[in-house]
């Protein structure tokens, strides 16, 4: 199917923001909202976000990536992730006022992309679906788990590791260092209390989001690795994520960007699918 790209400039709160839409040329009821992870612009690593939308436009699926205040070629002052609420309603309003005959979005999102699509979805009826890759439920306590259960075992197995202690290239001070510190906060309980709120604060808003959710992880990145090993000891994550409208994929070997070629295709592939599906 034909489509077309243009540039997208529209106001959030007095600045400006700048985005690209990918619009087929038939109308669409459903399209799909790419928010960025940070610090990214609306291009993402590897062009992730330029080919996923190339690639859902040509299947008849308007999409619209864009840099929210503070990213890429946006006005305004950087922002956390949890605050960019303001942003993706601009957004959605300007999607549709340029796709005609959009009626629903589904958000898009990377890493805190993913986080910041699941504070927000609950507060906008438009919004009808998520899709939700290695999620970021960063805590101290979550982060010295995961990289315990998930990052050293592995790491031991490794030629390259062994390969720099045989020539004596292996900084051992500074990974006893590390290991030390990772070691000393889960010793402490896992770290500050707002950090630690991130986790439940996320759990809330998904349970408050009634549409559909695609949940997609890398088997190679920790930052998936944390999110797998919360939901496996929280039974809130476990009850919201078995929920009927929920699809989960996991891709082995992927890193956290889907860095090569046959990852982000096949992320594509499982997005594509899920929106045609609902």
């Amino acid at each position: 199917m034909l489509y077309e790209e243009r540039a997208l400039s529209f106001a959030c709160h007095g600045e400006q923001l700048i985005g690209v839409l990918a619009l087929p040329q038939e109308q669409a009821a459903k399209g799909v909202l790419v928010v960025v992870g940070g610090p990214q612009y609306r291009a993402g690593s590897h062009r992730q976000f330029t080919l996923l939308a190339r690639g859902l436009a040509a299947q008849g699926i308007p999409v619209l990536r864009f840099d929210y205040r503070g990213m890429g070629d946006s006005d305004g002052a950087e922002r956390a992730f949890d605050d960019v609420g303001a942003d993706l309603r601009a957004a959605i309003d300007a999607f549709m006022r340029a796709a005609p005959g959009l009626r629903e979005v589904a958000v898009w999102g990377l890493c805190d992309g993913a986080s910041a699509a699941m504070f927000y979805a609950p507060q906008d009826p438009r919004v009808s679906g998520l899709a939700l890759l290695n999620p970021w439920v960063r805590s101290a306590g979550g982060l010295a788990r995961a990289t315990v259960k998930h990052y050293y075992g592995r790491r031991l197995l490794q030629a390259e590791l062994w390969g720099k202690i045989l020539r004596g290239r292996f900084a051992y001070r500074a990974a006893l260092g590390e290991i030390g510190a990772t070691v000393a906060t889960l010793l402490r309980g896992g770290g500050a209390p707002p950090e630690a709120a991130l986790p439940e604060r996320l759990r809330a808003a998904l349970a408050a989001f009634d549409g559909r959710v695609l949940l997609i992880l890398s088997g190679a990145d920790l930052t998936a690795r944390e999110f797998s090993d919360l939901v496996a000891a929280d039974a809130g994550w476990r009850r919201r994520l078995a929920a009927p409208g929920v699809t989960r994929r996991e891709l082995p070997g992927a890193d956290h960007t889907f860095s090569r070629r046959v990852w982000r295709e096949q992320v594509a592939d499982w997005t594509a699918a899920w929106l045609r599906s609902w």
